[in-house]
């Protein structure tokens, strides 16, 4: 994702390992000034953040900004749920497939795109706890694999 104009702010690791990621979607995010500058010096956390969709718009949720040392008074709730921006239709599709069993919207990345803030969101579906280990078994097969190959081209 590292092209022309984009810089990566946070990235989710944790959602990877819990869900499988079906679609990915690009979403404007509704900040404050404070904000921006905070996650422009790479103060936020994404480790247990969620979405849901209330009214026809979607909510971003328990994701942490660090307050801005340099922004006293204008200063928001760390926590505060956040609105993310989408075309109508997209929402609107995102909900009927929300509520299928098992699907949740989880932002996977927080990045800039010519100086604006954008989240990438993805429907994703839950792992159980036994398709975790065969993640956890196939990168440590591969990650061995490729020891050996290097060891072998020496």
């Amino acid at each position: 994702m590292e092209s022309k104009g984009i810089k990566i702010a946070a990235k989710n690791q944790k959602a990877f390992h819990d869900y499988f990621v079906e679609e990915r979607f690009e979403a404007g995010i509704e900040l404050f000034g404070t904000e921006v500058k905070s996650i422009r010096q790479g103060t936020l956390n994404l480790k247990d953040a969620w979405c849901n969709i209330k009214d026809g718009e979607i909510w971003l949720k328990q994701m942490h900004i660090s307050p801005y040392e340099k922004g006293n008074i204008f200063n928001k709730d760390p926590m505060r749920p956040r609105r993310l921006l989408m075309h109508k239709r997209e929402i609107n599709r995102l909900y009927g497939q929300i509520k299928q069993d098992g699907y949740s919207l989880i932002p996977l990345s927080v990045y800039f795109k010519n100086a604006r803030v954008k989240v990438e969101v993805a429907l994703c579906k839950g792992k159980k706890l036994y398709d975790k280990r065969e993640d956890a078994a196939r990168k440590d097969a591969k990650r061995q694999m490729d020891r050996a190959m290097k060891e072998r081209n020496r």
